[in-house]
């Protein structure tokens, strides 16, 4: 079996919820998201693609029937260009990108595109229907935003508890202060805002016709831990977790190009990294935010390499608390963790992030000329992913 290899990450930049992308149809956002990181490979004739692979957790309203199809449409590729959709929940779009690179080492195609999109502000309320017709009481309608919905009750209630509450007993576990979670949060905002004034996000980060967004809309400049500090717990009284140390509701989409390194010449373009290693790892569903440590840990074996060889990791930051759970677990360098920011400051569009992070580890590993590097998220319902790449230019 041959290699897969990163040649093309793009994303919209990432609005907050009922912000700037608030009226744009999440089908849209994925087509634009495609669009943009296609025009990064002029030379790549659409007609090559031999799949399209589109992570979206939520797929209850406009993100219905196969938005990864609707995005081929949209993005007006040739209409013999297939696609899927998964639903990984969080991991959508990681999932999205693992799939494609099993396409391309297997020799299915040997162009592929994956990537993912939410919008959170757009997902629709849902009513169970009815078990005969024309009940005589109330119903009511479920917000299918973010968490469980429509519960079945077979559950354990343990299993089914909010993620914050499953953050709050995280929190518990493994003692990690307030104060730590604040001071990670506050640095998410600073490296990001660093970020897009260094122009970092400026090759990444593709605009969204209509919409009056040039960066990342959730990033807040002059954030501190101080100023954290003053925030209320959002979900336990003398809780630890606000809104201040976990990521937001957002919208946005994002798309990786992932090819053969014979294809190459077809899509005119050198790769930027090679996928080394991934995994999946699942565990109690209310410990989610740990599921990425073990994964990280067998994708690294499966690339033949340790944390001592590591130069980058991009984590998703859907908690402060969980995020630091994973770094103390890795006993990994903090420096080198988000060092363009993370999901805190820059947003949590939930089908999105996966290929958030892992374009973003395709940059980073570039721009500090470091060999390998590590992309992972948690999962809701207890799942992480994480994947390996290795930098063909420091190879």
């Amino acid at each position: 079996m041959g290699s897969a290899f990163v040649y093309a990450a793009a994303r919209t930049p990432f609005g907050r919820f009922n912000g700037a992308l608030a009226d744009v149809r999440p089908d849209d956002l994925a087509a634009t998201a495609l669009r943009g990181v296609l025009a990064k490979l002029p030379g790549l004739d659409p007609a090559e693609i031999g799949d399209v692979v589109w992570g979206n957790a939520n797929g209850a309203g406009e993100d219905n029937r196969n938005v990864g199809r609707m995005a081929v449409l949209l993005a007006g590729l040739p209409v013999t260009v297939p696609a899927t959709t998964v639903n990984r929940l969080c991991g959508s779009s990681l999932d999205a990108a693992m799939i494609g690179s099993r396409t391309v080492e297997s020799g299915d195609a040997d162009v592929v595109v994956t990537g993912g999109v939410e919008s959170m502000t757009r997902a629709p309320w849902v009513l169970p229907k009815p078990s005969r017709a024309f009940p005589a009481g109330d119903v009511t309608a479920v917000s299918t935003t973010l968490g469980w919905r429509l519960v079945n009750p077979r559950m354990p209630k343990e299993w089914t508890i909010s993620l914050g509450e499953a953050n709050e007993l995280l929190q518990e576990r493994f003692g990690i202060s307030r104060e730590r979670q604040d001071a990670f949060a506050a640095r998410s905002h600073v490296l990001a805002d660093a970020a897009w004034h260094d122009g970092f996000y400026d090759d990444l980060v593709v605009p969204v016709e209509g919409a009056a967004l040039t960066r990342d809309e959730g990033i807040r400049p002059g954030t501190t831990p101080e100023i954290l500090a003053g925030l209320k717990p959002a979900f336990r009284p003398g809780g630890t977790i606000t809104a201040g140390n976990a990521s937001p509701l957002n919208d946005g989409a994002s798309a990786v190009v992932l090819g053969s390194e014979a294809a190459a010449g077809r899509i005119g373009a050198d790769p930027i990294a090679r996928v080394a290693g991934r995994a999946a790892c699942a565990l109690e569903p209310q410990m989610f935010g740990y599921a990425p440590v073990e994964a990280a840990n067998q994708a690294l074996r499966r690339a033949g390499i340790g944390w001592d060889d590591v130069g980058a990791v991009e984590l998703n930051e859907a908690f402060a608390v969980q995020s630091l759970a994973c770094l103390d677990a890795w006993k990994v360098d903090p420096e080198i963790v988000n060092t363009r920011g993370g999901a805190i400051a820059i947003g949590h569009p939930l089908g999105a992030s996966g290929g958030r992070v892992l374009g973003t580890l395709a940059h980073v590993l570039r721009e500090r000329r470091r060999r390998w590097g590590v992309a992972a998220i948690c999962i809701g319902v207890g799942q992480g992913l994480a994947v390996v790449l290795e930098n063909v230019g420091a190879a």
